[in-house]
């Protein structure tokens, strides 16, 4: 990813998607190429333009094409486009179904600007970023019959594949992990590669939540 982190805004409130980008555009690090009302125009924007975003952030309700549905398509059409999801809707079943479709990240729209800022920065160079409320919806589904359905075996995995997993699921980036465990940001993204492979994940994001719902990690905040 280039030091620019592109970004597209999708919310049929025009004032408050006006409003951020003019809180984003006064950002040196982030340049907003495209707003759209729904998500139909975002998806008819990016089959129509060689200059694809790296982050969509979208809101839920939205007329013509809502924000799940939009994020279902994008998952798919455009895999490495990653989606936030900045919305007034906090309940737990809106939260858990905008990341089982493939949202990396979920916000609330009374968020801090400085929030918003951390969200997108860390979205970039992480590839996710769950706050500590998303990331116990994520642990809760575990209790509550949501399992994640798969014949995965953790014995699979290696030793230093499992740690990094643990590192990936605590929010560390591919610099920090290397560090951690003494070997190089190359070797760090290879690890990680298998791991995709091995859990058919899609990215990273979806690694966290396979991860957790599968009781591969512990995350010792949100038990």
């Amino acid at each position: 990813m280039s030091d620019v982190i592109k970004l597209i805004l999708v919310d049929d409130e025009v004032l408050f998607r006006k409003g951020i980008s003019f809180l984003l555009e006064r950002e040196k690090n982030i340049k907003i190429i495209f707003e759209a009302s729904n998500g139909s125009e975002l998806i008819e924007f990016l089959h129509k333009t060689d200059e694809h975003p790296d982050i969509v952030i979208t809101d839920l309700k939205m007329p013509t094409l809502n924000g799940v549905e939009t994020t279902k398509i994008m998952h798919n059409d455009f895999p490495h486009i990653k989606i936030i999801a900045l919305t007034s809707y906090n309940t737990k079943t809106f939260v858990a179904n905008m990341i089982n479709v493939g949202a990396v990240s979920y916000l609330m729209k009374n968020t801090t600007p400085q929030e918003l800022l951390t969200t997108i920065n860390e979205v970039a160079s992480k590839g996710f970023y769950y706050n500590d409320y998303v990331m116990k919806i994520i642990h809760d589904n575990i209790s509550v019959g949501k399992k994640t359905k798969s014949n995965f075996d953790t014995n699979y995995l290696t030793a230093r594949e499992t740690k990094i997993l643990q590192l990936i699921c605590e929010q560390k980036n591919t610099v920090e992990i290397a560090d951690q465990l003494f070997i190089s940001p190359r070797t760090v993204e290879g690890h990680r590669n298998n791991l995709l492979l091995k859990t058919e994940s899609r990215n990273i994001a979806g690694l966290v939540v396979y991860a957790i719902q599968n009781e591969i990690v512990v995350i010792d905040n949100y038990s």
